[in-house]
């Protein structure tokens, strides 16, 4: 049998004349199937910034937010399509900063448009490497998740956090091809419930058996009496990891790795590759979104109208110590053995 390809996984569509990006609308989705235009860059660097799109979303974007800039340039003269295109990456790489993969995106970009010697070179050097960006990026994701699936036996009960988007569908994907099936435990995932309506939604999609909880329910499913089920691992992306083994995710991924490590339970911590440019947790710049966000679920007030204060920071910072294995499209390193990656070649079937 072969398993669908959900909507998810194809969120983020370049017009083919390159006038326009459409970005589905994850904030409603899936009550609503809504695309958002995107007509210069800024406005997909908007998108990006105000969660229409999240976790692989952002590198997507910033693939063809990157395209649309460049066809915009077409006919400027060579040093203001430079600036054009240098101020479409600023605006992208910086949208969300702990996200580090829009910069790696736009950097790739701009130094595959370095040599261009006219306008026409650096509009086809920089669409072309949008493109490759995009299919690199997917590329990497399912050697990363082709890795985690062979860290996970055939059967275990899984608990992740949050939307993992194109990790997700590729280790669900790696699974199939092996002949596993796993049982899915997802957090709802407050205030945006990316768990509860995408996590939950493509696990069920993709004919997964997905079992959903509340955020404050994580660690008693993880303790071994729950009357739930052994839950044989934690798995969550990571926006970000230092060299060092800090893993920035989204918030709550912090808790959820302490309750594990004391229930004996793997945490596994999903990301192409570590940051080169970020040496510590320390170094890791983490989001803090509007505290209104806090008072409302779905754009629907849920606090009392006497509350005033509140605080949101969109991602919290694991420590190495509560990490068993970063998993990477080079395969799977103990997070003091992240110095390795940028030498290990994976041998097949191992990544």
């Amino acid at each position: 049998m072969t398993l669908p390809n959900p909507i998810l996984d194809r969120s983020v569509v370049l017009a083919d004349d390159g006038g326009s990006v459409a970005v589905l609308d994850r904030r409603v989705f899936p009550a609503e199937t809504s695309w958002v235009t995107c007509r210069t860059p800024q406005d997909v660097a908007a998108a990006i910034r105000d969660m229409v799109t999240q976790s692989s979303g952002p590198a997507y974007a910033a693939a063809a937010g990157m395209a649309l800039a460049a066809h915009q340039a077409a006919g400027l003269p060579l040093a203001d399509a430079r600036d054009r295109l240098a101020a479409a990456g600023a605006a992208l790489a910086t949208a969300r900063p702990t996200n580090s993969h829009p910069r790696i995106v736009v950097e790739g970009i701009l130094a595959a448009t370095a040599a261009a010697g006219s306008t026409d070179e650096l509009v086809e050097a920089a669409v072309d490497a949008a493109r490759a960006a995009d299919d690199e990026y997917r590329s990497r994701s399912r050697a990363l998740g082709a890795a985690a699936a062979d860290l996970l036996p055939d059967g275990v009960r899984v608990l992740t956090h949050c939307w993992m988007d194109g990790y997700l569908i590729e280790l669900v994907r790696a699974a199939h091809e092996r002949g596993r099936r796993y049982r899915w435990v997802a957090t709802e995932t407050r205030p945006y419930l990316q768990g509860a309506r995408l996590t939950a939604h493509t696990l069920a999609e993709l004919g997964q058996d997905v079992t959903l909880i509340t955020d404050s329910m994580a660690a008693a499913a993880l303790a071994p009496d729950s009357t739930l089920g052994r839950v044989d691992a934690l798995v969550t992306a990571a926006d970000r990891v230092a060299m060092d083994g800090s893993v920035a995710n989204k918030v709550g991924t912090l808790g959820l790795a302490a309750a594990a490590r004391h229930f004996g339970v793997p945490f596994y911590a999903l990301v192409q590759a570590p940051d080169p440019t970020t040496a510590t947790g320390a170094d890791i710049v983490v989001e803090e979104r509007d505290p209104a966000e806090v008072f409302a679920t779905l754009g629907r007030r849920t606090a009392s109208p006497l509350l005033s204060q509140a605080w949101y920071p969109a991602f919290d910072v694991t420590p190495p110590e509560l990490v068993t294995r970063i998993v990477t499209d080079r395969g799977p390193f103990a997070p003091d053995r992240l110095a390795d990656y940028s030498t290990h070649d994976p041998t097949p079937g191992e990544a």
